[in-house]
């Protein structure tokens, strides 16, 4: 073939890259991980705990033929680049390609870009470097912790209480919600009175709030204490001080990927997996008129810092747009915990207004953009400049305070007024030693309030502060805690607000509880944040990731045994039946699509039926086996309904329908729209409706049949 080779991790992204490169480069794609731990081996866990903790890799089922395809072209090829993701996934999987493609890792160029732009496409293949094998390390140290957590707890918990599963960081975000729940319900509000003034000059009125009481901060518990004051406050309100001051408001820093879908979620109403969805289609490329390009740099980022070259480029844009007076300066520098190698999730080219791009998005991938652009150009903008004026009354020895402020230049606010609303608050002219009569004084009366339960938002921000997993992880953690039935993201019945919050479900308390129990010392805040760190250390080289294994494996392995031996089991729900194949009680579990019912001497005897469909003639109670492996097969309850299910899973996964498909009936009446027959269907909830035969091309269903 003689061409060069680029291996990239996602099909539309690859696309893109050729367009760049040209006719000497061949640009496919990986399609994620081809590797993962095995499941074979002592627990199933893939590694060989008693030799150092050596894992052993396999080729996922779905990438067999992939990994084929790219062994033959990397044979084929001149020379081999691996540009999958900037990151440590991303080098772990350039790392499995280079080991199953058997190319030598001093040979073989690792390319490394931050978006796909062609100017940034043809610098990273210019200066190719190595596999970082320091990133690799502290890719697998955290894929085996997860995988020793996550398959140890998991399995002690459906053994013990019949839940689903436990890991590292989604434990640990159960925990933070469950603790929520537990500070509201002891919650005891309290009783606090605040005293306001309703002043008036001319036609305007203004409310001031009393501040001090001889010199200090009042604290008023009861009404008496209130009205006491409100006595005491009959007399004239002087003016004693007055202050007019210019107060400024800086932009806040560009988006990382916790901002962003913090930010998406209060001002777009997105959840954090839809917004990193939209983002990689943003990033990976969108087709401008016949000319792929990654409007976004990667989506996965913790640091704020900009490029020198797009700083000198926005800055030029905004005085061209705006004016002189707009143009500010970076004014921040990344945290200490960030990758500097990375920047900030902004728009690849200033000059892609969201406005000349929104024929070529959709409706979503427009509105997330837009936050990004926006946020990207306020943040190199001059401040927003505010008029604030401080007064304080003197009543009686009480002194009243009220502020009032204007917006005297907006600043960064011309390009972020859309997400970041102000309004002017004015005061009326006031002179110092103006002096006021008759005011009406009122005490009111206030509970203090419980604290607020997690906003996705919320949530995410706190996982950040306290350092628990990556940003680029809380999407899927959020998934797996509803998932699971541990907590739930709905509307507050208690408020009015419609932002959803999270419950944590009895399961999920109970769950938490038997943790706190017998893992305290290792699902816990400070545990977790602390191997956040240590993986920093090995990705620097700085720690052995096997000296750490073992540290770590010695101090969880006694709890793991503790706990089998400690945790009383739950109790099984009893249905009132016997299994007919062994004469077992039935019982309820949980499996992974709800509750089923099975017989109490699972593994012994797999029997399962349906809950909502209990034994019937419908469902065969026949043996029934594995066309595949010729285990025996059992009958499982989907999405959709009950199926056959091979009992080897998940060394073997083969499903077969418990019962074949309806087939459409005949109506004998013709589509008004394309003329084809209509047929009586059933649709996945069972519910019986007359649509067009000639579906999916027609979508017609004839209407009185829709809300049955």
């Amino acid at each position: 073939m003689g061409k060069n080779l680029v291996i990239v991790e996602s099909p539309s992204k690859s696309k893109t890259i050729e367009k760049y490169l040209g006719k000497d480069f061949k640009v496919v794609s990986s399609k994620g991980h081809i590797c993962d731990l095995a499941t074979s081996g002592k627990e199933g866990l893939g590694i060989d705990v008693e030799h150092d903790f050596k894992p052993t890799y396999k080729i996922s089922k779905d990438k067999k033929d992939t990994v084929k395809e790219l062994k033959a072209l990397a044979k084929k090829s001149d020379s081999v680049y691996l540009a999958s993701d900037p990151d440590r996934e991303g080098e772990a999987i350039a790392w499995h390609l280079a080991r199953e493609l058997d190319l030598d890792l001093d040979q073989t160029k690792r390319i490394i870009f931050h978006e796909i732009t062609k100017p940034a496409i043809l610098e990273a293949i210019k200066e190719p470097t190595h596999i970082d094998m320091d990133l690799v390390h502290s890719q697998e140290t955290r894929r085996m912790l997860d995988r020793i957590i996550g398959f140890k707890l998991s399995k002690l918990l459906q053994n013990k209480i019949q839940s689903k599963s436990a890991g590292r960081v989604q434990s640990v975000a159960l925990h933070l919600i469950v603790l929520k729940e537990k500070e509201i319900k002891n919650f005891k509000p309290e009783e606090y009175w605040t005293i306001h003034a309703d002043l008036k000059k001319g036609r305007q009125n203004f409310e001031a709030v009393l501040n001090k009481v001889d010199g200090k901060k009042p604290k008023l518990q009861k009404e008496e204490q209130a009205k006491d004051i409100v006595q005491r406050c009959q007399a004239p309100f002087v003016i004693s001080s007055l202050t007019n001051r210019s107060k400024k408001k800086q932009a806040r820093l560009p988006f990382t990927t916790s901002t962003l879908q913090q930010e998406a979620s209060t001002k777009l109403g997105f959840g954090a997996k839809r917004t990193m969805s939209i983002a990689q289609k943003l990033y990976e490329g969108i087709d401008l008129g016949g000319q792929m390009e990654g409007l976004i740099t990667y989506m996965r980022s913790d640091s704020t810092r900009l490029s020198d070259l797009f700083v000198k480029d926005a800055l030029s844009y905004i005085e061209q747009e705006y004016g002189k007076e707009y143009v500010g300066k970076v004014h921040a520098k990344n945290s200490k915990n960030s990758q500097d190698a990375h920047e900030a999730i902004r728009p690849t080219n200033i000059l892609n207004t969201p406005e000349r791009v929104k024929p070529y998005l959709s409706s979503e991938q427009h509105r997330l953009y837009s936050l990004i652009y926006a946020r990207t150009v306020a943040y190199l903008m001059s401040d927003a400049v505010f008029s604030v004026t401080n007064v304080k009354f003197d009543c009686n020895g009480c002194e009243f305070a009220v502020s009032g402020q204007a917006l005297t230049f907006d600043g960064y606010l011309k390009a972020y007024s859309k997400y970041e609303k102000q309004k002017d608050d004015l005061l009326p002219e006031l002179e110092k030693g103006e002096t006021f009569h008759d005011v009406p004084v009122e005490a009111k009366q206030h509970f203090t309030e419980a604290p607020a339960r997690y906003t996705e938002a919320r949530l995410i921000k706190e996982l950040e502060e306290k350092s628990i997993g990556r940003p680029s992880t809380y999407a899927m953690i959020i998934d797996t805690l509803q998932k699971r039935d541990y907590s739930q993201l709905m509307q507050d019945p208690d408020k009015t607000t419609k932002t959803k919050v999270f419950f944590p479900t009895e399961q999920g308390i109970l769950t938490d509880e038997k943790l706190q129990e017998y893992f305290k010392s290792v699902i816990n805040v400070e545990y977790t944040a602390n191997m956040e760190n240590t993986l920093d250390e090995i990705a620097e080289g700085h720690i052995d990731p096997i000296e750490y294994m073992h540290t770590f494996y010695d101090e969880f392995a006694p709890l793991v045994e503790d706990a089998y031996t400690k945790m009383p089991k739950k109790e099984l729900e009893r249905v009132g039946k016997v299994c007919p194949e062994c004469g077992g009680e039935l019982v309820y579990r949980n499996g992974k699509y709800g509750k089923f019912i099975s017989c109490i001497n699972f593994p012994k005897c797999r029997y399962t039926e349906n809950q909502e469909e209990p034994m019937n003639q419908e469902q065969p109670q026949e043996e029934k086996l594995c066309p595949n492996c010729g285990a025996k097969m059992v009958i499982k309850k989907g999405r959709y309904g009950p199926f056959w299910a091979c009992s080897n899973y998940p060394e073997c996964k083969t499903i077969v329908p418990l019962k074949e498909k309806a087939k459409p009936e005949p109506t004998g009446e013709m589509c008004p729209e394309c003329g084809h027959e209509l047929v009586k269907r059933k649709s996945r909830f069972g519910t019986t409706f007359i649509g067009c035969s000639n579906y999916p091309k027609c979508r017609y269903i004839k209407k009185e049949t829709k809300n049955k």
